[in-house]
Formats: structure tokens, sequence, C-alpha cells
């Protein structure tokens, strides 16, 4: 089987779903070669993630990744929501076939993008190394 059972349920039951109007970070990631869009809106209060919502145009595999993606990191504190990496993203979902690997990679940009976006937005102090390749220019 190509897909793990994580992946079929997370490509037909995406959880975290939506736009969040009033979010603090948002982040805007894509994927020109293979077409997949994501958006990760984040709401934070107190340095921890409160609530998040994703959009992505793309695969299943994609659509999969977003949806773990955000529920991995609801309810994490900042410092574990930075720590996130596409290979748990993966893991998580107990695989990804290796010519979709990409969509893991763009869930964990996504978030970094978004947390960046927060940070920029209200100003605060951050290594820029911790957001290699991610300049938000354009992610509003």
């Amino acid at each position: 089987m190509l897909y793990s059972e994580k992946v079929m349920d997370h490509f037909r039951h995406p959880r975290n779903v939506g736009v969040l109007e009033d979010a603090d970070g948002v982040g805007e990631v894509g994927n020109a070669k293979c077409g997949d869009i994501m958006k990760i809106y984040l709401k934070i209060d107190h340095d921890t993630v409160t609530d998040v919502k994703f959009e992505t145009f793309g695969c299943g595999s994609a659509i999969a990744s977003s949806s773990m993606a955000t529920e991995m990191i609801k309810g994490k504190p900042l410092t574990q929501v930075m720590a996130l990496t596409n290979r748990a993203v993966a893991q998580a979902l107990d695989g990804l076939p290796a010519h979709k690997l990409h969509c893991s990679v763009l869930a964990e940009e996504a978030v970094k993008a978004a947390l960046k976006d927060y940070y920029d937005r209200n100003h605060l102090p951050y290594d820029p190394e911790q957001f290699p390749g991610i300049s938000c220019e354009g992610c509003h």
C-alpha cells in the first residue's frame, strides 16, 4: 500500500481546516514544481498556540501533512512548535512515499513562516538562523 492509514485518515478527515480571521501569525509557502500551497494560521496566547487552522491546495499527502502538523502544535508552547520537523510530521503519519516527503517539508516551513510572522508583527527578537530560507515578504 502506498499510503498509511494515518495519511488516508488525515486526507479524508483533515483536522483544523479553515481560516483564523484574527490570527496572530500567518505563514504561506508553496512549491511551484508540484503545485502545493499551504497556509497556516496561528492564534497565540502567553507563548502557546491556542488555536491553529490551515488551508492547503495540493495533493492528499500535502493535506495530510498540514492536518497532522496542526494537530502536533495545537496547545503547545512556541519552543516546541519551533522544534517541529518535517521528519516528525512524516513519522506521525506512519511515513510518506519518498516522492511525497516534500509535503512534510512544506508543512514544517508553513508553521515556521507563521511563527516568524508572529515574531515580526509583535517586534519580538528571534534568531534569524531559526528560519533558514523563510522570508515573509508577501506572506500576508
